[in-house]
């Protein structure tokens, strides 16, 4: 039986462990929103879980893989042209970004086997773990299902797809935070007032990640490059004009950037409001803090957003954009942790 310093240990380090694996699937998140913005998802035509992991060895090796990727598609529709030293470029954003994800099982797996077997898992968290290793699985198995929505007639992932893929990322990500904050911060009965608007907050900021996703999948950032109109006028026409109607919102570029732009517009009300009305109730230190970091996130991703708009949608930044969308939600999670479970 452990004792009650041992536990607070244990669980610190089951945290540090847990917020590791998050930060790197943060920069596989990042990876991946890079490899979308530089064309590079489409370059690996197939899929090995386990011999993926070895990167084309030797000049006859490379040629081989880039007259697999001339027999799809992309080559022959986009990319047309395209000498050896090119497909190499592009191949290793899509190479990195696999391994990555091996990397991010391997760093998950290894670990949650030893805690448990040394008895370091509190007690009704190792189902919880066993939940993020089995998302994980599927979010491998989903990334390749997206892969293979691009390697087609039409060379492009299927926005659907790619959201999904996003979405279920990030899901992951925020779970895992969660889980680590529990461990590491004590709980207390009751909560603050503003518990459940921080919880409906969480649940905003992640539809706003999807709505990204779509604008990413559909590139309806490149439909409209002014802010705060939309070419002349802020509703620009043919808003929800496809049939039926409610298609556009996931298909039409137009209503998607529309809808992007609004979302963005409510949230930074919303935030601001939740923001003011928390500090109104009464915040501890810890609560100032997530206060002080969620605001501060939330004007550098509109900054972001509204630069990469204006600059016609720069890898680095919409790159960043979609980071800081996830560090966005980091700050929200930090903020909604510490009101619903009040502790210090």
């Amino acid at each position: 039986m452990l004792n009650q310093h041992q536990q607070v240990k244990y669980d610190r380090q089951v945290a540090s462990w847990l917020l590791l694996c998050a930060a790197v699937i943060f920069g596989m998140i990042t990876l991946g929103g890079v490899t979308r913005l530089t064309g590079s998802g489409l370059s690996m035509v197939e899929w090995k879980p386990l011999m993926g992991v070895i990167p084309p060895i030797g000049e006859e090796a490379w040629q081989e893989t880039f007259e697999k990727y001339k027999q799809y598609p992309e080559y022959q529709k986009v990319n047309r042209g395209m000498d050896l030293h090119g497909f190499k470029s592009i191949f290793m954003y899509e190479y990195l970004h696999r391994v990555l994800g091996r990397l991010i099982g391997v760093l998950f797996f290894v670990p949650m086997v030893f805690f448990a077997m040394k008895g370091r898992v509190r007690a009704g968290i190792m189902p919880k773990l066993w939940i993020l290793f089995v998302l994980g699985g599927l979010q491998g198995l989903l990334g390749w299902y997206m892969v293979k929505s691009g390697l087609v007639d039409n060379p492009r992932v299927s926005q659907y797809r790619l959201t999904s893929h996003l979405g279920l990322a990030v899901a992951i990500y925020a779970y895992m935070l969660w889980v680590a904050f529990d461990l590491l911060f004590a709980q207390k009965a009751g909560g603050h007032p503003r518990a459940g608007f921080s919880r409906a907050l969480v649940v905003l900021m992640y539809l706003m990640i999807l709505s990204g996703g779509l604008v990413a999948g559909t590139r309806a950032g490149f439909a409209y490059s002014t802010w705060p109109l939309m070419g002349t006028s802020f509703i620009p026409a043919g808003l929800y004009a496809m049939e039926p109607g409610w298609l556009a919102m996931f298909e039409d570029i137009t209503t998607v950037q529309f809808n992007h732009r609004m979302f963005a517009y409510l949230l930074f009300a919303l935030v601001h409001l939740f923001a003011w009305l928390s500090w109104r109730d009464g915040l501890s230190g810890r609560g100032k803090l997530a206060m002080g970091l969620l605001l501060v996130a939330l004007w550098v991703q509109v900054a972001m957003g509204i630069s990469t708009l204006l600059l016609h949608v720069p890898v680095w930044l919409a790159a960043s954009h979609q980071a800081g969308a996830v560090a966005l939600l980091t700050a929200a999670l930090f903020a909604s942790h510490y009101l619903v479970k009040q502790s210090d």
